[in-house]
C-alpha cells in the first residue's frame, strides 16, 4: 500500500484576540489529521496550551526548538513571541497587531528557506496589524512582496473558482486599474496557475464584464467593447479557451460558473459575494502565482464571538488540505 504523502505545514495564528488559535485547535482535535499534515504554528506554546485547556481540548502541544525538527503526531508550536499572549478576545489592541505581525514573518521566513512546505494564514485584522513594517491591505500583497513571482487572490472551493484582476483596493480606484494590459496578465496568471496548481491542461476561462449586462451595447459604459471583447477575441485566435464577457447578474444565479475551470472577476464584490454565497463556509483564498504556496480561510477575525467557542473551522481545515494538494501538484507537474 503506497504511504501518504505527509508535509510540513507552517501555520500562522492571525491577530490572536480574534478566532485563529480556536480554528487551527479546533482542527486538530482530528488525530487523524497528522497523517497528512506536520504542522508547525508560530506563536508561543505556553499561549496555545492556554487556549487547549480552556476550550477543553487535550491537543498534543510540543514547544519546537528547531525547525527542522518538528515532532510527528503534535501540533509543533514554534516560538515567534518573546512571552504569552495575554488575551483579550474580541477587542481591537495593539498588542494583537503586533502578535499577528510576528506569527506571520515568523512563518514566511521559515517558507522562504524552505522549513515548512506550505504556509496557512489565519486571519489578521487589517487595520490593527497596519505598523511601520507592515504597509499591506491584506496577507497578499505582503506576501507578494516578501516571495517571488506576482501574485494573484484566487477563491477556490469544490466546483468553483474565481480570481480577481483587482482585490483590495476602493471601488474609486478600480476603473484606473482595468485595462487591456492588466486583464491580460491576469488572466494569463490565471491559466498557468490552473494548469500548475490544479493539472488542468486546457483550462476553460469565464471572463465577467466590466459593466452591469457588460455594457448593453454601450448604453451603459463602453468598456466592455473597447476593452474585454478585442481582448477576448485576440485570446481566442491564439487558441486559448477563454470566453466572455458574461453578465456577472446572472452568471452565478444560473450556474454558468460549472461550465467552467475558473472565473475571472474584475473586482473583489463583483467575484466574492456569489463565490462566499455559495461555498457555504468552506471556501479558500489561494495566493496564487507565488514560487511558494499560501491559503486562508475565506472569514476574517470574527472579534463578536472571539473566545466563545463559536466559530467554525471548516474553511480553515479546507485550506490546509488546500495548500497540501497545490503543492503535491506543483512537484508532480515538475516531474
Amino acid at each position: 500500500m503506497n504511504e501518504i504523502p505527509k508535509i510540513k505545514v507552517g501555520l500562522s495564528v492571525g491577530d490572536p484576540n480574534g478566532i485563529g488559535i480556536e480554528i487551527i485547535l479546533k482542527t486538530f482535535q482530528d488525530k487523524r489529521i497528522f497523517s497528512f499534515f506536520t504542522p508547525i504554528v508560530f506563536a508561543h506554546s505556553e499561549s496555545l496550551d492556554k487556549e487547549s485547556k480552556r476550550m477543553g481540548f487535550n491537543t498534543p502541544i510540543f514547544p519546537l526548538k528547531d525547525l527542522n525538527s518538528p515532532k510527528q503526531g503534535q501540533l509543533n508550536v514554534f516560538n515567534s513571541w518573546e512571552t504569552p499572549f495575554n488575551f483579550k478576545h474580541g477587542k481591537e489592541v495593539p498588542a494583537g497587531g503586533i502578535a499577528a505581525l510576528n506569527s506571520l514573518k515568523s512563518a514566511t521566513d521559515a517558507l522562504q528557506k524552505s522549513q515548512i512546505a506550505t504556509l496557512v494564514t489565519a486571519p489578521i485584522h487589517k487595520k490593527n496589524i497596519q505598523t511601520k513594517d507592515f504597509h499591506f491591505p491584506g496577507h497578499t500583497d505582503f506576501l507578494n512582496s516578501q516571495l517571488e513571482g506576482e501574485s494573484l487572490m484566487f477563491m477556490i472551493t469544490e466546483g468553483l473558482r474565481v480570481a480577481l484582476v483587482t482585490d483590495h483596493i476602493p471601488l474609486r480606484e478600480i476603473p484606473n486599474q482595468l485595462s487591456t494590459e492588466s486583464i491580460a496578465h491576469k488572466l494569463s496568471l490565471l491559466s498557468k496557475s490552473l494548469i500548475s496548481d490544479f493539472g488542468i491542461q486546457r483550462p476553460r476561462i469565464a471572463v465577467l464584464g466590466i459593466n452591469p449586462h457588460t455594457g448593453d451595447q454601450g448604453v451603459i459604459g463602453k468598456e466592455d467593447d473597447q476593452i474585454l471583447r478585442p481582448l477576448i477575441k485576440q485570446l481566442i485566435e491564439k487558441g486559448e479557451l477563454v470566453f466572455g464577457p458574461f453578465p456577472a447578474d446572472g452568471f452565478f444565479g444560473s450556474q454558468s460558473y460549472s461550465k467552467y475551470d475558473a472565473v475571472l472577476a474584475m473586482y473583489h464584490d463583483q467575484g466574492l459575494i456569489p463565490f462566499k454565497t455559495l461555498s457555504f463556509g468552506k471556501g479558500v483564498n489561494f495566493t496564487a502565482g507565488l514560487n511558494r504556496v499560501r491559503t486562508s480561510p475565506d472569514h476574517g477575525t470574527a472579534f463578536d464571538i472571539a473566545g466563545q467557542g463559536k466559530a467554525d473551522e471548516s474553511s480553515f481545515r479546507e485550506a490546509l488540505y488546500a495548500s497540501r494538494s497545490i503543492y503535491l501538484q506543483r512537484k508532480e507537474s515538475k516531474i
